[in-house]
């Protein structure tokens, strides 16, 4: 077929943090296996992490928290919707993945007796690990990449899997983004890394490309699982994080907040006990900046010069070294003053969330011979180390997987439909530009899907993103990076349909911001303690279903169920 490209036994697509972690374990399972590591970029600096990471926000280490723990932390985070088999596989692995990635060479920050300087944030455990010099990450992954001898691919873009004739994986169709070619890549199991849906909201900013996110995650994993048929959960289940105001980067109250600092209004008073990332505290944020006392900021200015020096070091030199330029360019300094927080644009994600790929503990999907790990697999809150330990579980399954099936038949028919929906924009120069379609699709986001979430907006907004999609016909591309975001334009509009299908279907208000429906403001357990599941029907249709919620391994009593809405610090009435 002209259209080879490889025939492969298990292809990982997406380079960024589970996608090496799952590629290296692939072939460590079997070293006869030939694995592929399909990256849309270069992996040496892809993904989410592409700089670095300044910590891991969920080490659960011996002394410091426990497996079971942390699953309840997660369970109540999550407001009790979780499948705790896979927060306890990840939590029972999580140890053992950390001193495999300190033997690899990454730098975490030990206490004087050599143990791991683990930094209390959380309620009920102990879990954040700092990583001063985080920012050599991406080349210790790429060494194990290189070292494990696995076939890297950068610069293709995986645009739909195939199926065989039993709705098994078969391999996935690509783009070449330099070239403009079009091609297959066989193979006998396909692990999904793509990271978050980044791209869905527009931020306040208004550029394309200033997300919250790495901007290079426009939703192609989550696409990609749908097209090919598999279940997503908690779609509706937004990721909405505090960032620094005007700029694409976290403010980082969770990193400052074990050395002193946190979130403030705009009379210098912590209105919120704890600054971990959850929709409670996303919806105490909110409801501070616009109930008076906002603008909401990071407060430091009240430190030792010492621990501010500290913590520029980390925030500067690791995720984003683009911050501490930022602040310079506008006079901030953070011993004189605090920084302007905001909201972010929406996106869906389940490392900082819950938005994602239904997987089990194996990071098995619903589809055969499909896994997923990383930001995209439904683990909430599951973030770097997670998408590192359910890397490792995706490679592992997927080899096994591999090693029990042969390769499977290529259907010509479904090749030439795919040929031919993502070659058409460069039969179309006079045609709609892509940048002009997404901006009109993002605005429709955040017009119509922003919380706090109203069913009307939602309606109207799934007729204009339906106009949209008989847009896609008239978008133009003149060379193949126009094609490769065509295509993303594609994912991202599949995204905001999900978004708006999975709101609408859940008629209650549940993890505070992240889903508060206007006309039903209260949580409903009766009708609603379950999973909310999205897929594409035989009808080609995008459809809802509830899930039930598998009896917890690790129950929860009634104070901590509670905890997360107890977040709003209460100020003490004055004495006489």
């Amino acid at each position: 077929m002209s259209d080879m490209i490889a025939e492969v036994d298990v292809l990982v697509i997406g380079g960024g943090t589970a996608g090496p972690m799952a590629a290296v374990k692939a072939k460590e399972k079997n070293p006869a296996l030939k694995v592929m590591l399909l990256e849309k970029a270069n992996v040496k600096r892809s993904g989410a992490i592409s700089m670095g990471m300044d910590g891991l926000n969920n080490a659960v280490i011996p002394g410091h928290a426990t497996p079971e723990q942390y699953v309840k932390e997660i369970t109540v985070a999550n407001d009790g919707i979780v499948n705790q088999k896979t927060v306890m596989a990840y939590a029972q692995e999580s140890f053992n993945m950390i001193n495999q990635l300190d033997r690899w060479g990454v730098k975490f920050e030990k206490d004087e007796t050599g143990d791991y300087a683990v930094k209390k944030v959380h309620h009920i455990g102990t879990y954040v690990l700092p990583m001063p010099e985080g920012h050599h990450m991406k080349k210790v992954l790429y060494r194990q990449l290189k070292k494990a001898r696995v076939e890297i691919t950068n610069r293709y873009m995986a645009t739909r899997l195939l199926l065989d004739d039993s709705g098994a994986i078969a391999g996935a169709m690509v783009l070449d983004t330099r070239e403009g070619g079009f091609g297959v890549i066989r193979a006998k199991s396909v692990i999904l890394c793509t990271g978050a849906a980044g791209r869905l909201g527009l931020p306040s900013s208004g550029y394309l490309f200033g997300t919250y996110e790495n901007p290079t995650n426009a939703g192609d994993g989550y696409a990609l699982a749908y097209h090919a048929g598999a279940e997503l959960s908690g779609i509706e289940c937004y990721q909405i994080n505090p960032l620094i105001k005007d700029y694409n980067g976290p403010s980082c109250a969770y990193v400052t907040g074990p050395f002193g600092g946190y979130t403030a209004n705009s009379k210098g008073e912590r209105f919120i006990e704890c600054d971990y990332w959850s929709g409670q505290m996303m919806m105490e944020f909110y409801k501070e900046l616009e109930g008076g006392n906002g603008p909401v900021f990071l407060k430091m200015d009240h430190l030792a010069e010492e621990t501010i020096g500290t913590i520029e070091h980390i925030l500067h030199s690791n995720e984003r070294p683009s911050r501490g330029r930022f602040h310079e360019g506008r006079n901030l300094d953070y011993r004189l003053g605090m920084v302007e927080m905001h909201i972010s644009e929406i996106g869906l994600c389940s490392g900082h969330s819950a938005s994602g790929v239904w997987v089990d503990e194996h990071a098995a999907t619903t589809v055969p011979g499909l896994y997923a790990a990383g930001d995209l697999a439904c683990v909430p809150h599951n973030y770097m180390l997670g998408a590192f330990v359910y890397g490792q579980f995706a490679g592992q399954s997927a080899a096994e997987y591999a090693m029990s099936h042969e390769l499977p038949a290529v259907d010509a028919a479904q090749v030439e439909a795919e040929r031919k929906r993502v070659l058409a924009p460069l039969a179309n120069p006079d045609g709609l530009p892509p940048a002009q379609v997404e901006y009109k699709l993002r605005r429709f986001v955040n017009d119509y899907l922003q919380p706090p979430k109203v069913t009307k907006k939602m309606e109207i907004g799934l007729d204009r993103f339906a106009e949209i999609r008989a847009d896609l016909d008239s978008m133009s591309a003149t060379n193949p990076h126009e094609l490769m975001r065509a295509m993303e334009v594609h994912f991202i509009l599949d995204c905001a349909e999900m978004a708006a299908h999975a709101s609408l279907y859940r008629t209650e208000s549940r993890w505070g911001l992240y889903h508060y429906r206007v006309e039903h403001p209260e949580k409903n357990d009766a009708d609603w303690f379950c999973h909310a599941q999205l897929k594409k029907n035989d009808a080609g249709e995008m459809t809802c279903f509830k899930r039930p919620i598998e009896p917890y391994i690790v129950e929860l009593d009634d104070e901590e169920k509670d905890a997360y809405n107890r977040l709003r610090v209460v100020k003490q009435a004055a004495t006489a």
